[in-house]
């Protein structure tokens, strides 16, 4: 799934290509893979306009449109957008195409989980799923002590914490492990057990591998691409994610596959206390 440095990723690239660019055309090939506004045609709401600024909340890319509307789009688990400059016979998994005054937009999803929304830009934050969103890992607002208050009385694993995006918006299972590996916490350990000295080392570690992920344009394993389709190259500074059964890069201990809060999880039972 595209967690927030793929996101990021994605909206730097199509934003360097449809920024003032109006939507000529909108063809749904897969109806379901958009949601329109209250009982208005997807095609009729969105045809005719011009895409002024395109954003970013958690796993959230919001293209934004003249005259009060955004798209709010969700890649799930498989979910595409890329931009092509020339017309383009859509892929076997591509689902609606955005014609352009100059190329187009496809978005494709193999799993067909990822979705667009169209809602008032002026509703954006307070009808949709951005409502409930925690805070921006890489804003100056998001300080040690607002994570000590997002983590404050739960009494679930620190890897279920971060996963929840409720508490913190845009860390998936990739770079909730590579934090944790990074700050040197056990994946299982439960939130309200983290000293003040720990939780300022995990803030310090989020913010470090998000900023890697993007650094490294996301990590591709099978399907994430960016809006030019090319791949990310988070993948090869991985420390933990996706090595179940390896050494550890740091002190050689064989890594440890377990299954915690519903998701494979990768640590080191050395490095990680």
């Amino acid at each position: 799934m595209p967690e927030l440095p793929e996101v990021e990723t994605i909206r730097r690239t199509l934003a360097e290509h449809v920024i003032n660019l109006e939507i000529k055309e909108v063809r749904l090939i897969w109806s379901s893979a958009v949601c329109s506004w209250e009982d208005q045609s997807f095609e009729d709401l969105v045809t005719g306009r011009r895409i002024q600024t395109i954003d970013r909340r958690g796993k959230y890319l919001l293209i934004r449109l003249d005259e009060d509307l955004t798209l709010i789009a969700h890649m799930r688990m498989t979910g595409r957008l890329n931009y092509y400059t020339e017309k383009r016979e859509p892929e076997k998994h591509t689902h609606v195409v955005f014609g352009l005054e100059q190329g187009e937009v496809h978005f494709s999803d193999v799993r067909k989980f990822g979705r667009i929304q169209a809602i008032p830009t002026s509703q954006c934050f307070s009808n949709s799923s951005l409502s409930k969103l925690g805070p921006e890992p890489l804003e100056l607002e998001f300080t040690p002590h607002v994570l000590k208050e997002r983590l404050r009385k739960k009494k679930i694993s620190v890897k279920a914490a971060l996963l929840d995006q409720h508490v913190l918006a845009g860390l998936g299972n990739i770079y909730v492990d590579e934090s944790l590996f990074q700050a040197g916490i056990s994946p299982e350990r439960r939130v309200d057990t983290l000293s003040d000295e720990e939780i300022s080392k995990l803030h310090q570690a989020i913010q470090n591998v998000l900023q890697a992920g993007i650094d490294a344009q996301g990590t591709s394993f099978r399907d994430y691409r960016d809006a030019n389709g090319e791949k990310g190259s988070f993948e090869r500074e991985l420390q933990v994610y996706g090595r179940g059964g390896e050494p550890c890069k740091l002190c050689g201990q064989v890594l440890e596959r377990i299954r915690l809060a519903g998701r494979t999880t990768v640590y080191c039972s050395r490095c990680q206390k």
